[in-house]
């Protein structure tokens, strides 16, 4: 192996949502020397995204590079959410290690046995990293324990199940081997990606294979692809081939190169085997195609992704207010957006339909096609959508539908509501533990389509306590209809003052009894103040104006 390959580390970061993926990068970054000293470093440097910093969440997988000890450590940040397992997918074909973090409260969750499933099955062995072990009342070593199980659990093999872990905090920037050890830095994480992830195993002397992984666009570049050097080298101005997804070759010429340090993409002139890179050169490009010397193109295997299990239907405004919120309101603009979004996003489907005017669109769940509509009204584009819908398959002969892992954390008093609520969706409890500090964690398998409009009900019941997450788990068969929500609908049909009268009439039955209800507990809350019950101070003043 040459030398040169010894001196670089390709690592992606893995977790559960909001188990400190982001935050941990901050440290690595900024106790790395990427970072001036004088330098202001804003919190979640890697969430660029307007949405990412706005709902605290990583949606889409980026890769930065430090310097250690005369090594390259590449480090891929990737989604939390399985919403988003398209962009983790995609990556872990670029890595030959990966660091999986675990709450030290949580423990695993479903999105850790998610993205944990996919390293596993690319032959990873993972470094465990038990994050946030300086909060209150915290047993990291059960966290451990039970990260040892879900292995097990998962098939891993003895070396993967022979993981190394540490323990640290991403937010107070320090890492650890063992609990009583003090340490101050994260100078013991990096040392243990030096040490069990392998360096990379591709030949510099073999004719150029590079898989393209992502893509971007630059205003001067063009598109830009971005990717690792599989085996070969490749430089600046060099003709290479693009091999298609049908085995098609095109001719091309690498105009540009860039390589990571930091946060900033760089002008290089020649990258290796092992390599993560971006160039320029090639326009018509999808994920998961090979770029390859002219002499000798060979293709390597296509990335798979998951199916969808969610569908939506988006159609062209047709209503009496359309042009009044984007600029883009045509069939033809709605088709190319769509076009575009399929270039980048893996896991998503487009489809058209019998109507020009109607396009059947296909995601992971609700989330990865909420930030998607989200999108494009940002962008201004302005359409109708249908309510989601699961898609069933068929196998064996028999109508199957996907079914979801679904794990809640809620406060004591709403066990039961939740549990006669997710009864009544065709929900099975599998397992139910209570900690310490008298909450709940509920674990279920729950049809998808059990699902849609329950957060909305989970936040009333557990009066926005509870914490809710859940992750693709395999098709069953269906398992019979049940009842849903029933709701209302307003049509506006022409601008103007809206009365409340008006309104009234047009109220679901829901609405409606939500509003008796609140009527009914305001009155009881005034006759408390009629007869001088017990009340809190800043309630008098609040319940005297409501009774004037």
């Amino acid at each position: 192996m040459p030398s040169a390959q010894k001196e670089i580390r390709n690592v992606a970061i893995i977790a559960h949502v909001d188990h400190g993926k982001t935050t941990l990068v901050d440290s690595l970054l900024s106790q790395s020397g990427v970072f001036r000293d004088n330098e202001v470093v804003p919190t979640c440097v890697m969430d660029s995204n307007d949405l990412e910093r706005e709902r605290g969440i990583t949606i889409l997988s980026k890769n930065t590079s430090v310097k250690y000890k005369n090594t390259r450590i590449n480090i891929i940040d990737t989604p939390g959410h399985a919403d988003f397992g398209g962009e983790v997918e995609r990556v872990l074909g670029m890595v030959d290690g990966c660091l999986l973090i675990v709450d030290a409260n949580e423990g695993p969750m479903p999105q850790t046995r998610f993205v944990l499933k996919k390293a596993l099955e690319k032959g990873l062995r993972p470094i465990v990293f038990v994050n946030k072990i300086d909060r209150p009342r915290v047993i990291p070593e059960i966290a451990v324990d039970k990260v040892l199980d879900l292995f097990l659990e998962l098939g891993a093999d003895d070396d993967q199940c022979d993981f190394p872990y540490l323990f640290g905090s991403g937010l107070s920037g320090f890492a650890k081997e063992e609990m009583e050890t003090e340490s101050e830095n994260m100078m013991p994480l990096f040392e243990a990606i030096l040490r069990h992830v392998p360096p990379p195993v591709g030949d510099e002397r073999k004719p150029l294979q590079l898989q393209i992984t992502t893509l971007d666009y630059s205003d001067f570049l063009g598109r830009i692809v971005i990717g690792k050097i599989h085996n070969g080298k490749i430089n600046t101005g060099q003709q290479a081939n693009l091999i298609k997804e049908d085995g098609k070759t095109i001719k091309g010429k690498v105009s540009k190169l860039l390589g990571f340090e930091g946060l900033e993409r760089i002008e290089i002139n020649e990258a290796k085997a092992g390599d993560i890179i971006a160039l320029s050169g090639f326009n018509d490009v999808n994920i998961g195609e090979t770029i390859a010397c002219p002499e000798s193109p060979k293709p390597l295997p296509l990335i798979k992704v998951d199916e969808p299990t969610l569908q939506m239907t988006f159609v062209v405004n047709d209503s009496p207010f359309a042009g009044k919120e984007g600029k883009f309101v045509t069939s033809r603009q709605l088709k190319n957006r769509l076009q575009r979004e399929l270039l980048t996003n893996v896991a998503l489907r487009c489809e058209e339909t019998e109507s020009p005017d109607r396009f059947s669109v296909s995601g992971r769940g609700e989330l990865h096609l909420g930030i998607l509509i989200e999108t494009m009204r940002r962008e201004g584009f302005e359409f109708q959508i249908s309510q989601p819908q699961v898609i069933f398959r068929e196998i064996d002969g028999i109508e199957c539908e996907p079914i979801e892992t679904l794990v809640l954390d809620v406060p004591e008093h709403a066990v039961g509501s939740c549990i006669e609520k997710l009864g009544s969706r065709k929900a099975e409890m599998q397992n139910m533990q209570t900690s310490n500090d008298g909450r709940t964690q509920l674990e279920f398998l729950v049809p998808a389509r059990g699902l849609i409009g329950f957060r909305g009900e989970f936040v009333r019941l557990t009066r926005g306590e509870g914490i809710m997450s859940h992750s693709f788990y395999e098709y069953k068969p269906k398992s019979g209809e049940f009842e849903t929500r029933r709701n209302g609908v307003l049509i506006a049909f022409e601008e103007g003052v809206a009365t409340f009268y008006a309104l009234k009439n047009k109220v679901s039955e829901d609405l409606e009894i939500d509003l008796i209800l609140f009527c009914s507990s305001l009155e009881s809350l005034l006759n408390k103040l009629h007869t001088k019950s017990s009340l809190n101070q800043s309630d008098v003043p609040f319940l005297k104006k409501i009774k004037r």
